[in-house]
């Protein structure tokens, strides 16, 4: 099940990359990445939260990709570095970690035709 989760810090990641090319893409290359890095970002997403929880999925996903786009305007974009932003990601990513913990990590298995959930 690991690997599902892994998944959607890659998918993250890729989103990540697609929020800073939204703003920070001028040119055809840069917008094209841009895209891919939606498409992928997405698909991963969507393929992970096919076998996990998907609130909780969506919640990491969101957190993490919030955390990384704020991390990675101050160090590789220029805004201002602030303690206080350093403080409120760290809190962001320990409820991410607490999410992460009380949620089952089991797949569910599908449902035959006529079964009772």
């Amino acid at each position: 099940m690991g690997k599902y989760w892994l998944m959607v810090v890659v998918a993250a990641v890729f989103e990540v990359m697609w929020v800073a090319g939204l703003k920070h893409a001028d040119s055809f290359w840069s917008w094209a990445l841009t895209i891919i890095a939606i498409i992928i970002s997405f698909g991963v997403l969507v393929y992970s939260g096919k076998k996990l929880p998907t609130s909780t999925v969506y919640a990491i996903f969101v957190g993490l990709g919030t955390a990384g786009t704020v991390m990675s305007e101050m160090v590789l974009f220029g805004e201002p570095f602030s303690w206080v932003k350093v403080g409120l990601i760290a809190l962001l990513l320990g409820g991410i970690l607490g999410l992460k913990l009380v949620t089952p990590d089991h797949e569910e298995k599908p449902k035959r035709e006529g079964e009772v959930a």
